[in-house]
């Protein structure tokens, strides 16, 4: 699924992190979503590898990542910002001190804070279908809670949202996959069989739910840099088709382009036809819309 890629584990402090990562020129690293792993960017990956140098990583929690302890009380093991950290500490042992950062889903919040923590590591930040935490919770209405019905059963204590969703991983991960893609087909079989099989383990249930409950801290962390504007130019995509999920990300009065303004200084894009999974829905938009961003940044 990644031509030419080689597969290794990183030591980040208190986890290793897997990645994946191939080809040469400026480095990229693709920041996957929920709930799925670094296999989300086998159809964009490769083109990207014939100009960049692209890392792939699982987030701690997800895929062949280690799934640190985690706690009801402290966050801190989920939070974004030890994820940021891991992602940084990845980049340096490949070494790389700068990157581009294009993140989907949780990755987009994992970059949020990386970009906000380390803004002189990201040259350029790519958001695939997010909102930030804090004006989504902040504007949180009927249909957007629809919508996020995960955020609200994977944040309820320990052990209930794990029990529900081990009762019958299949069946919950099949239910967000068809929600979520307005593409047909789009997921192929060997991706979908990475996924189940990383989504089936117990451990990364148990990881999922402390990375949602974790946003108790991410909005703290939020607060503290509320006002506090990204100087890197940033690319904002989003899904134009989400008909099973109305109000998906914005509810009933946000506007995707309207809120990344408020985050940062340089801030362009526009909507896809497609679901929420734009690298494996739109893989040919997505890559005429990041190429020319990507190129168009200077260190």
């Amino acid at each position: 699924m990644f031509p030419g890629f080689v597969g290794t584990r990183v030591d980040a402090g208190d986890c290793r992190i897997y990645v994946r990562h191939g080809g040469s020129g400026p480095p990229v690293l693709l920041l996957h979503g929920y709930p799925q792993s670094h296999i989300e960017w086998h159809k964009v990956a490769p083109s990207l590898a014939e100009r960049f140098t692209v890392v792939c990583p699982d987030l701690r929690g997800y895929g062949d990542s280690d799934k640190p302890p985690s706690s009801g009380v402290d966050h801190s093991a989920y939070c974004k910002r030890a994820s940021a950290h891991d992602q940084v500490a990845v980049m340096r042992t490949l070494g790389f001190e700068r990157f581009h950062l294009v993140g989907h889903d949780r990755g987009v919040r994992v970059g949020l804070r990386m970009a906000l923590d380390h803004p002189g590591k990201v040259l350029s930040f790519t958001n695939l279908d997010v909102v930030p935490s804090a004006e989504a919770f902040e504007h949180m209405d009927a249909s957007l809670a629809f919508s996020w019905f995960h955020w609200h059963l994977m944040r309820q204590p320990f052990p209930f949202p794990e029990t529900l969703i081990a009762g019958n991983a299949k069946l919950f991960l099949d239910f967000l996959l068809d929600q979520w893609t307005a593409v047909p087909n789009a997921i192929d079989d060997k991706a979908y069989a990475e996924y189940l099989r990383c989504f089936s383990d117990p451990d990364t249930i148990r990881a999922m739910c402390a990375d949602y409950r974790a946003v108790a801290l991410d909005l703290e962390h939020d607060r503290e840099d509320r006002g506090t504007k990204l100087s890197c130019p940033t690319l904002v995509l989003w899904a134009g088709k989400m008909p099973k999920r109305p109000g998906w990300q914005t509810g009933a009065s946000l506007d995707m382009l309207d809120v990344w303004r408020m985050r940062a200084n340089d801030v362009r894009g526009r909507a896809l036809d497609c679901g929420h999974f734009i690298p494996e829905e739109a893989p040919d938009e997505l890559l005429a819309e990041l190429l020319p961003f990507l190129a168009s940044v200077q260190p």
